[in-house]
């Protein structure tokens, strides 16, 4: 029987997103004969009229596999259970996810697949929980959602990191610096614990250890003394000092209830340079790690994430997150993947490995 599906993409972006839409797409339209309606800039999209919708066809997807961002675009900020109103001079947030369930509906769709991370799932949940069927698909370069070994994009993200920092070797090798690298992660410190581990950081901070200055200081000392003149510090933008609190660019309050993390980078360079009598720089990696095109491991994963979510709205299975466990993709149950963080475990085999390798941790 035909049916009319609807895809968005919300949250940041990330490389495998269009493999996810591709893989939608053509399980849609090859295997089955459905329609499938791409929703543009995440949950926004289905706010204002007229609604920001578009039919995906198999030429609207075609060559789009190694490109990096999202054809539909995408939104952090569009949460319909808190969505930012101005009134006057100021910005309310209220509940408009009643209108969005009605927007929705007028387009004919029967389901939608939700592609997105924690706070993109969790809307998602809601949703589905007001009468709107949803599948979710979990995507972001954190891999901080439970119930899937990994998420599509953080292998890219690790492997830019890791280039990265292979790279940065050269010029701290050269100039005798202390080159402190601050990477993506929010309260995750995933990516800065790999790609530390393999792009031979000397030392990596992560938000699950709360680190001490002093011993850092004293780590880098000793590399010095013995004869290795440059040190390389990854440092995940949700690290902070044992004696400190996490250093924000923004509050939730003042950015719709997004909280934007940043600067730890240049607080533990300062404080290197107090302790230290080597030059310091630092690298903010930034967005350059969400660009550029997927690894196949991402391109491979995003679709097979695809083509599952098709698969659970043919059997009117909603709620449900597809997920990879070992090399299969399974369904979970969307609360269960949005319950709590999947965060790096401080005494867990991969930290083990780190300190093994004579790499500190910060405690």
């Amino acid at each position: 029987m035909s049916k009319t599906i609807a895809i968005l993409t919300g949250g940041g972006d990330c490389p495998g997103l269009n493999a996810v839409i591709r893989g939608v797409v053509r399980a849609s339209m090859l295997q089955r004969g459905w329609k499938v309606l791409g929703v543009e800039d995440g949950f926004d999209g289905l706010v204002e009229e007229p609604l920001r919708v578009r039919e995906l066809d198999l030429a609207a997807v075609r060559g789009i596999l190694p490109r990096g961002w999202t054809i539909l675009g995408t939104s952090n900020r569009g949460n319909p259970f808190s969505y930012p109103v101005k009134k006057g001079e100021n910005v309310e947030l209220i509940d408009i996810s009643a209108h969005v369930l009605e927007n929705f509906f007028k387009l004919g769709a029967e389901a939608l697949i939700a592609v997105g991370g924690d706070g993109t799932l969790k809307i998602a949940q809601g949703l589905n929980e007001i009468g709107l069927p949803v599948v979710g698909v979990p995507k972001t370069i954190d891999n901080d959602l439970r119930s899937t070994d990994v998420t599509f994009g953080y292998s890219t993200a690790v492997e830019v990191v890791t280039e990265a920092l292979d790279r940065l070797h050269t010029t701290a090798e050269s100039h005798h610096r202390v080159m402190v690298v601050e990477v993506m992660g929010r309260d995750a410190g995933w990516i800065a614990l790999e790609s530390g581990i393999a792009g031979s950081a000397d030392v990596i901070l992560l938000p699950e250890i709360p680190f001490s200055m002093d011993k850092v200081c004293a780590a880098i000392r000793r590399r010095s003394e013995s004869g290795s003149r440059f040190s390389i510090v990854v440092v995940a933008e949700g690290a902070f000092p044992d004696s400190g609190d996490k250093v924000r660019k923004k509050s939730a309050d003042q950015n719709f209830g997004v909280e934007r993390l940043g600067g730890i980078g240049q607080y533990v360079a300062h404080q290197l340079e107090r302790c230290l009598e080597m030059e310091t720089r630092v690298v903010v990696l930034g967005h350059v790690q969400r660009g550029g095109s997927p690894i196949p491991f991402d391109r491979i994963l995003g679709s097979r994430f695809g083509v599952k979510a098709v698969e659970l709205i043919e059997q009117s299975d909603y709620g449900k997150m597809v997920a990879l466990k070992g090399r299969d993709v399974v369904d979970v149950p969307i609360c269960e993947a949005v319950g709590s963080l999947n965060r790096v475990d401080p005494q867990g085999a991969l930290v083990r490995t780190a300190e093994s390798l004579g790499i500190m941790v910060g405690r």
